[in-house]
């Protein structure tokens, strides 16, 4: 009787199971935007934990929901959201839906600074986007001058045309960590003339971080990071596509050319590309032809990457290779011609012969010359694992310089160092929590640099080793996205005693072991380790899609770089003996950064204010004895000894860019930087009052301004033709440290520019070329930017022209062409 009642019981069970069964049906359909199926749209059922996302074809589907009232949700980065209300009943539902695309640039992806790909908008830490088209239109002589113009708050230390050390909101060198493709650029920044070593005509986008709060990179990022990411291929498989760029710029004559080529086969994308550059010196109205200011430039580049299920993977390899002349300011104290060094013993600046008008405009690089070389080879690869996934990056990079000062023996360099460094960084993607994306990271370097067959030490042969782990969290609350984390690193440097003789044949210095007869010990033996502890805590509220308030506070860190701590000696390209502080602390600071921004109808506005407090600050000053005169320890060169102290910058950042929806064709683009640096060291205010009060190397305001008009349509061949006109206007900088001539009051500018350019198309529509003309400085503007190092170079007291030291580039025309393959 039991064994029936439990038969009947079943029968009944599985009758009503059925019956529930029956009542489970399904929702599909296709997400398009402008027509076309979009893949990765995010489709969630509220209330439900049901989260599905579009295939390649657009398509979606929800299984075995129960009848009822529901409320899906459709959103993507870059697009508007979309509830859809839907009544499901016993039927098989379908639902299509077409999203809109966002028009501004709040809500570009990006990667630097972020644990994952994240929308610009969400992300409270302030970070501009430059893209290629923007880099094509701001021609120039490398790509830091194009960053410059683009981005707020970002400018550059120039040495001549060809070396710009970009700053962010006035603090530079080390603080800026600049990546290629995510791997951070390790070669030599400590040098006053050494730039970046990247092809400018391989990067199709510029990330630029503001601030401390980049905690996945590490050490160094105090100001900031710019990443420059190079073209990644994504168009129909089986075809070869490439282009073909060629640059003519008046001033300097600089001639352009570079070849670059992509391949999709399957799951593989290749990619190369070849450049080259020459320039002879440039020209202003004040100096004429700057003598040894020419250059030339070759770049190489290769990579394959492979994309499946699991993941994808790229290896990419490039190769930089720059001659570049070393300017000294040399000159004849009446005409104030140029002149150039022919003797190495017995030189005298105040008796050398005038350069030759035919040198000045010659290609050919002269004898006195820095030759720098970069090799970098790096993998970068993903791992899936369903709902998490594993990055990782492993590089290695040889940077190798050379520095030939001696004009009676010209094959031998005064510096030759080799700097090898590995790096690996390993960041992993938490599976979501909570609506928490959180990451876990480690990386780090080994770095080790050596003296070659050189005359001149002004670091020490060491190595290095660095690691850093960080944890980094963002979730959003409603109309709140919150983010943060917090990172700690230790930096170990070390190097053993380095003693220095003579060569008793020429008579220059040479590196030499402790038994060599009088050897000096230069470098005494050096090993310490540095700790940091950083972190940041940000959120951004959406007052609406249109309208969002940015909040941040940062605390980063940055060990002292080997030239703070070890220097002793002549930098021949920098023409500076630097003498470092082996006491030195790591520096520490605290920036606050508040943003509000609006993107509207007809303008996109924006304003961001920053405070930074540094502990432990480290800068340069001249020095100079117990009378107040400059210490001279190399005939011709200056001497400079780093200071450490508290430090103070504060300032904001403004934009303000107009563009009528009844006037598609014009914008009007204005944008205003303002930085101050304060010297807090107290005990030296004392003593020494405004001499001492600002910071060295802090920009002026600047306010930039930009009237473009654009046609909408094709007129004849030219696809949407522009022409433009810009101006920048840069304010006077009395705020300046000058304690003992360190630097001196910069006049103020403004400069006039104007562009045009087109895409050119065939009666198909086939893109023929695109065409980019433009004119800096229209008015030939005899100017000296505050952050232009050449306007040191002065050796007399009085000039008869009343002017001192060296100008910027005068009037310049470029020429662009870029045609597709």
């Amino acid at each position: 009787m039991n064994h029936f009642k439990c038969i009947i019981l079943a029968y009944i069970f599985l009758a009503i199971s059925n019956s529930v069964l029956a009542q489970q049906i399904s929702v599909k359909g296709v997400v398009t935007v402008g027509g076309v199926p979009k893949e990765n749209i995010n489709i969630k059922v509220v209330g439900l934990n049901k989260l599905v996302k579009t295939n390649q074809f657009g398509y979606y589907a929800f299984e075995y929901l129960s009848p009822g009232d529901y409320e899906i949700v459709f959103s993507a980065i870059g697009f508007f959201t979309k509830r859809q209300k839907i009544l499901i009943n016993d039927t098989l539902q379908t639902l299509d839906v077409e999203l809109e695309q966002l028009a501004s640039n709040l809500n570009d992806v990006v990667i630097t600074g972020v644990n994952r790909a994240t929308a610009l908008r969400k992300s409270p830490v302030p970070i501009a986007v430059l893209t290629k088209k923007v880099m094509d239109q701001n021609v120039n002589t490398n790509l830091i001058e194009e960053i410059v113009k683009g981005v707020p708050g970002v400018s550059a230390v120039t040495t001549g045309p060809n070396v710009s050390k970009p700053f962010i909101r006035g603090l530079g060198y080390n603080r800026v960590l600049t990546l290629y493709d995510g791997l951070r650029q390790e070669g030599q920044q400590w040098g006053d003339e050494h730039g970046i070593e990247v092809d400018e005509y391989g990067i199709s986008r510029a990330e630029v971080v503001k601030g401390p709060a980049s905690l996945t990179y590490g050490s160094d990022a105090l100001a900031g990071v710019i990443n420059m990411i190079p073209y990644t291929p994504n168009f129909e498989e089986g075809k070869l596509k490439g282009d073909f760029t060629s640059n003519y710029q008046s001033n300097n004559g600089m001639v352009g050319s570079s070849l670059g080529l992509a391949y999709i086969q399957k799951d593989w994308k290749f990619t190369f590309r070849s450049t080259g550059k020459t320039a002879h010196n440039y020209y202003n109205p004040v100096d004429g032809y700057v003598f040894g200011t020419a250059f030339r430039e070759y770049n190489f580049s290769a990579s394959a990457r492979v994309d499946k299920k699991w993941g994808y993977s790229k290896t990419a390899i490039t190769y930089y290779d720059n001659l570049m002349e070393i300017p000294d300011g040399s000159r004849d104290s009446l005409s104030r011609r140029f002149t150039r060094q022919v003797l190495d013993v017995g030189d005298d600046i105040k008796n050398r012969p005038i350069v030759m008008k035919s040198d000045l405009t010659s290609y050919s690089i002269n004898p006195l010359h820095q030759h720098i070389q970069h090799y970098r080879f790096y993998n970068t690869s993903q791992l899936k694992f369903g709902n998490s996934d594993l990055n990782i990056l492993i590089g290695g990079q040889q940077s190798v310089r050379r520095e030939f000062n001696h004009p009676t023996i010209p094959s031998q360099a005064g510096l030759y160092v080799v700097l090898n460094t590995f790096n690996y960084d390993l960041k992993y993607n938490l599976p979501d929590f909570e609506g928490i994306e959180s990451t876990l990271g480690l990386n780090g370097m080994f770095q080790g640099n050596r003296s070659k067959d050189a005359t001149d030490f002004p670091i020490p042969d060491y190595d290095l080793f660095d690691i850093g782990a960080f944890y980094f969290a963002k979730k959003s609350f409603g109309k709140i996205d919150v983010s943060g984390g917090i990172r700690v690193d230790r930096r170990n440097i070390n190097w053993n005693n380095f003693y220095v003789g003579t060569n008793a044949q020429t008579g220059f210095g040479k590196q030499v072991n402790s038994s060599f007869t009088n050897a000096e010990l230069q470098f005494p033996s050096f090993n310490k380790n540095y700790y940091g502890l950083s972190g940041s805590l940000g959120l951004t509220y959406n007052i609406s899609e249109k309208l969002l308030i940015k909040a941040n506070i940062a605390r980063g860190y940055r060990a002292p770089n080997i030239t703070e701590i070890g220097s002793n000696g002549l930098d021949p390209g920098a023409h500076i003996v630097y003498l470092g502080n082996r006491t030195f602390k790591p520096e520490f600071n605290l920036q606050e950064d508040i943003g509000i921004i609006a993107y509207l109808k007809d303008a996109e506005i924006s304003l961001e204010v920053f405070n930074n407090s540094i502990q432990n600050y480290i800068y340069q000053s001249r020095l100079t004895d117990e009378n107040g005169n400059p210490v001279v320890i190399v005939p011709g060169n200056l001497t400079y000894q780093y200071q450490q102290s508290k430090a103070r910058l504060y300032g904001a950042e403004l934009s303000v860019n107009l563009h009528p929806t009844k006037l598609k064709w014009l914008s009007f683009n204005n944008s205003l930087a303002y930085v101050v640096g304060l010297n807090k060291n107290e005990e030296l205010l004392k003593e020494r009052g405004i001499e001492a009060k600002y910071l060295p190397f802090i920009p002026p305001m600047q306010v930039r301004s930009e009237i473009k008009f654009t046609a909408q349509k094709k007129i004849g061949s030219f696809d949407k033709p522009y022409i433009k006109f810009d101006a920048l206007f840069v304010a006077n900088q009395n705020r300046f440290y000058a304690l003992d001539n360190t630097e001196s009051f910069t006049a103020g500018y403004g400069l006039f520019n104007t562009g045009l350019g087109s895409g050119i198309k065939s009666k198909s529509g086939k893109a023929i070329m695109d065409i980019f003309i433009q004119c800096d400085n229209i008015f030939n503007k005899a100017y000296q930017s505050n952050l232009n190092r050449l306007k040191y170079f002065e050796y007399y007291a009085a000039t008869p022209d009343g002017r001192s030291g060296i100008y910027n580039m005068g009037r310049n025309i470029s020429f662009k062409v870029i045609v597709p393959i």
